[in-house]
């Protein structure tokens, strides 16, 4: 599920802009070891559920966002005249293209809910809601974003609810994270950039992705 997706990702920015892919694959952006850059793994309508199975059909989307007008646009222009995308070994047909604006954040305070599950580590070791360092660390990492894109990096969170942790393999490499709805306050450019990026750690895999 989540192992091709960077791949994807770099392989339509790669069309657009071959400087910009290698950057961010061998490096991160901007001096930075950050990627700014969010997507979500395909999710299929009409299908039946599966214990430890992803199951497909012929109607499902996937998205792909970044806050780095740069990079945007790479993606956009690679996905220009895509008819298939290749995900791993399966081939998805592409039927259209739909830009999403993010909400209005004018008020400053958002709740997001993942798509995907969130990446939060502490001590080199994968944490979940409820342990005492999540929020400071993911308050953090959200703060860290900030200062790349050199936005106000002010953030307050409280964490409404969270899905049952899970145990993940992205490139062979285990992951943990679980499905969080969160209350969000910051400056309402940080969360416009949020929206376009994610929570957590990984997004550039699939994880972390706001919908």
């Amino acid at each position: 599920m989540f192992g091709p997706a960077r791949a994807v990702a770099y392989h339509l920015i790669n069309r657009k802009d071959s400087d910009l892919a290698t950057e961010l694959h061998d490096q991160g952006y901007a001096g930075s070891s950050l990627r700014p850059l969010g997507l979500s793994p395909p999710s299929f309508r009409g299908t039946s559920r599966g214990h430890n199975v992803y199951r497909a059909s012929g109607d499902g989307s996937l998205w792909f966002g970044s806050p780095v007008p740069r990079i945007a646009a790479a993606i956009l222009a690679g996905l220009a005249g895509q008819r298939q995308l290749q995900w791993g070994s399966v081939e998805l047909d592409v039927h259209g293209i739909q830009l999403v604006p993010p909400p209005d954040h004018s008020a400053g305070e958002a709740v997001f809910d993942t798509s995907t599950p969130v990446l939060v580590r502490h001590s080199s070791r994968y944490i979940f809601p409820g342990d005492p360092e999540f929020i400071g660390m993911l308050e953090h990492n959200l703060r860290h974003k900030a200062d790349l894109l050199e936005l106000p990096n002010q953030v307050d969170i409280e964490v409404l609810s969270a899905g049952r942790p899970r145990k993940f393999l992205s490139q062979n490499t285990p992951r943990h994270g679980c499905l969080v709805r969160t209350r969000v306050r910051a400056a309402p450019a940080l969360l416009d950039a949020l929206y376009d990026w994610g929570l957590g750690l990984n997004t550039n895999q699939g994880f972390g992705w706001i919908r």
